[in-house]
């Protein structure tokens, strides 16, 4: 199995076996938690509970990206997510990652405590390469078709899987000439973001095509409306098929799973990596 290590500010995040990303979205409109976290205690126990529970990385953030959400400036995510970061920062011993595409948030949030930037847009905003390459954490870069905004008015691909790949590669590319290396950066290829169900579900069936970028596969299928589509269960009870397609991502060489359900998506990971670990061991 594909092992990596990335340095995440003052924390070292270790991906031998996959790890769970813990969702707290400080917002108030956000798909599944949105007003759930927006004062600093609320969001500083959800994030307690998610570091017990077996969290690795606690994803702070303040802009909702579900479709047709509505934009917010940067200093009304600045006054969401730096207070926030700074309190996990002093009081739990987790990497917080940030989840914004604005180079104004990145540069504060790093300050603050985060180890890691998630964007969704893969650093394609004015002036967000340069906050990235200078932050000097790892970077996730996600394959977005549009704006999340419109990005569900019928998207189109001609092959999904070599499309999302020459996207991701291009965004490396990109990133490696402005000076971050490889070894900082994660991929997402955007599970629910400008896809349809069936393209969603190809990503996962495929996800082993991405293991030719030789990054970290970072997966965020929790709760998603691709599950409620196929389940017919409403946000809030798709912790079961949440678990089911993080269990196949991570079979498929996933290292990070984005989860709101961090103590059943722990067990499940756990569970998966032992059997891929005695798979791997060649007994008889």
């Amino acid at each position: 199995m594909s092992t990596f290590s990335l340095v995440c500010g003052s924390r070292i995040l270790e991906l031998a076996k996959p790890q769970v990303m813990g969702v707290l979205n400080v917002t108030p409109d956000s798909f599944s938690d949105g007003g759930l976290f927006i004062s600093i205690p609320e969001a500083l126990q959800q994030a307690r509970q998610m570091t017990g529970e077996g969290a690795a990385i606690i994803d702070v953030g303040g802009e909702s990206t579900r479709p047709g959400a509505n934009a917010v400036s940067s200093q009304e995510e600045l006054d969401r997510v730096i207070p926030v970061i700074e309190a996990i920062h002093q009081e739990l011993d987790v990497i917080i990652s940030v989840d914004t595409s604005k180079p104004e948030v990145m540069k504060a949030a790093v300050t603050a405590g985060a180890g890691l930037i998630n964007d969704v847009r893969a650093l394609r905003e004015s002036g967000a390469l340069e906050a990235a390459a200078e932050s000097g954490v790892p970077v996730c870069l996600m394959h977005m078709k549009g704006e999340p905004r419109t990005m569900q008015g019928n998207p189109h691909y001609d092959d999904i899987v070599s499309e999302i790949k020459d996207f991701l590669l291009e965004r490396i590319q990109c990133c490696e000439e402005i000076g971050i290396p490889g070894d900082r950066l994660l991929v997402d290829p955007g599970f629910g973001f400008g896809k349809t169900v069936d393209h969603n579900l190809s990503i996962v069936n495929r996800l082993e095509e991405f293991a030719g970028l030789e990054k970290p596969i970072v997966m965020g299928v929790s709760r998603k409306s691709t599950l409620g589509t196929i389940t017919g269960r409403s946000v809030d009870q798709r912790v079961y098929a949440s678990v089911a397609l993080a269990t196949l991502c991570c079979r498929a060489g996933a290292k990070v799973i984005r989860a709101h359900d961090v103590a059943a998506t722990v067990d499940a990971i756990n569970m998966t990596y032992a059997v891929m670990s005695v798979d791997q061991a060649g007994l008889k």
